[in-house]
């Protein structure tokens, strides 16, 4: 459609508009006594050529207008579905014919009439009244191609949900996940509580953040890049499952399974180790595919992938020697997992230690190939600022991730408890900090002082909700789960 054309097609919508609204204008409510979706389960045994007395009231946005002289059709799309509107002259009347006859796709559309089927058996109203509750401006996407430009249904969200069944499929999958995820935790007898976004300083994860400033206090403050410490502090206050369901907001590249603003949900559980929030992940998970997909099987990007527990247990460098082929840990030569990992390409030097490239192996290497749930456990502890030290091998973190399909989808462990080794660690990453590393930690010293009021043993848990309905909703990209995800500006 040519801009001109689209100009024209405005212009007589302001018209129709500017009548409206000097008539008295449009109507400030509507009483709908039914949902399209209800409509159509209440009457699924109705056969085809019926005609009933039963009067409803139904609105929508009008979706499909068709005119067979006397004989009218249209389709309207409430938040439940569709349903068919006729208008029959002989019955409705020259004055309603005629209203309906003016209507423009895209208008919000009120309608009164007894429920009837065509005689194809196709549910619709026969309108015996109808109301204009709102005139759209402009015209919608081209009706039989719907909207297919990535950007623009990116940006306009509004209209790629009026148009797109795929992406109204993803958003209700999206909120069945975490009204589960909610229900979940709650019947664990966890309690969602809220910390703060706004931070004078950003700790709990290794991540840049994005800086503000309070005017009031002249204060540079910083958006949450994790809710860990101050869900932690909860748990030291008596506070023993505990868990928030919120944004972070991390000031890092977009791509695929990227965006600067996410939802994480954190959990925190007294009295628990790594071991035990293995299986509430597993228990959870396969709840929440159940309740947003019908199933525990389920199809990803072409792979059919088994949420149902039990899911496999394999330390990092048990995966790691799969790769590589032998058996290999971190007492392993630095200098051969170096050639091995200069071998494939990965950007690692001689001055990394045999953790460090242990872990770069494994993040390049073996989660990509990963496709069932896996559990990744025992990472080495450089890489674990917050997490208990395995007592067998203290180099090693009592910690896992869950890989499925190649990407991260939760990341847990035993939560340090010792004021001491936290200190030492978060000193360590203020060393780095220094040296430039812009995610590292800084020293947290009100969790410290927290901290040495005593933490009960408690295994912690993040789970990415964004990641997690891409897999459920089968989607490739971060975006198409965000209603509204981070966009470059308009050039």
């Amino acid at each position: 459609m040519s801009h001109t054309n689209e100009g024209d097609l405005v212009r007589a919508r302001r018209r129709k508009h500017e009548t409206v609204l000097a008539s008295g204008g449009y109507p400030t409510r509507f009483e709908r006594s039914d949902m399209a979706a209800a409509l159509h389960d209440r009457y699924q045994r109705l056969e085809a050529g019926t005609e009933t007395r039963d009067v409803v009231r139904v609105a929508g946005r009008l979706m499909l207008h068709r005119s067979f002289g006397r004989l009218q059709f249209g389709t309207i799309r409430d938040g439940s579905g569709t349903i068919q509107l006729v208008v029959d002259v002989s019955t409705a009347g020259a004055g309603v014919t005629g209203l309906f006859t003016d209507l423009d796709l895209g208008d919000w559309v009120g309608a009164t009439g007894t429920i009837m089927t065509t005689k194809r058996g196709e549910l619709s109203v026969r309108v015996t009244e109808v109301v204009l509750l709102q005139k759209a401006l402009r015209p919608l996407p081209e009706k039989w191609h719907g909207l297919t430009d990535v950007e623009t249904r990116s940006r306009q969200r509004y209209l790629d949900l009026m148009t797109n069944d795929e992406a109204r499929h993803v958003a209700e999958t999206r909120i069945r996940v975490t009204a589960e995820l909610r229900r979940q935790f709650e019947s664990r007898g966890f309690v969602e509580v809220e910390t703060p976004v706004l931070l004078q300083q950003a700790t709990g994860a290794t991540a840049r953040p994005f800086q503000t400033h309070h005017n009031a206090l002249d204060l540079t403050m910083y958006l949450r890049i994790a809710t860990e410490l101050f869900l932690k502090r909860l748990v030291v206050g008596g506070m023993e499952r505990v868990y928030e369901l919120g944004r972070i907001f991390r000031n890092e590249g977009i791509d695929s399974t990227h965006n600067p603003e996410f939802t994480m949900l954190e959990a925190y559980q007294a009295f628990a180790d790594y071991v035990d929030i293995m299986e509430l992940v597993e228990g959870v998970i396969a709840a929440v595919a159940q309740a947003a997909t019908g199933a525990t099987l389920i199809s990803y990007r072409g792979q059919e992938i088994d949420l149902a527990p039990r899911y496999r247990r394999a330390t990092v460098a048990e995966l790691v020697s799969e790769v590589v082929g032998e058996p290999v840990d971190l007492d392993t030569d630095p200098g051969y997992l170096l050639d091995f990992a200069v071998a494939h390409d990965l950007e690692v030097d001689d001055t990394w230690s045999t953790a460090g490239i242990l872990y770069e192996v494994y993040e390049e290497m073996v989660e990509p190939s990963i496709v069932a749930p896996t559990f990744a456990t025992h990472p080495p502890i450089e890489v674990s600022p917050l997490s208990r030290r395995n007592p067998d091998d203290p180099r090693l973190a009592d910690r896992f991730e869950l890989v499925i399909a190649g990407a991260e989808y939760a990341n847990a462990f035993s939560e340090l408890t010792d004021p001491d080794d936290q200190r030492s660690r978060f000193d360590d990453q203020a060393l780095a900090r220094v040296a430039g590393d812009e995610e590292a930690h800084p020293v947290d010293e009100d969790y410290l002082e927290a901290l040495e009021y005593g933490l009960p043993p408690t295994g912690g848990l993040g789970i990415g909700v964004d990641r997690l309905v891409m897999l459920l909703a089968d989607q490739p990209h971060i975006r198409e789960v965000i209603l509204f995800p981070t966009m470059r500006p308009v050039q």
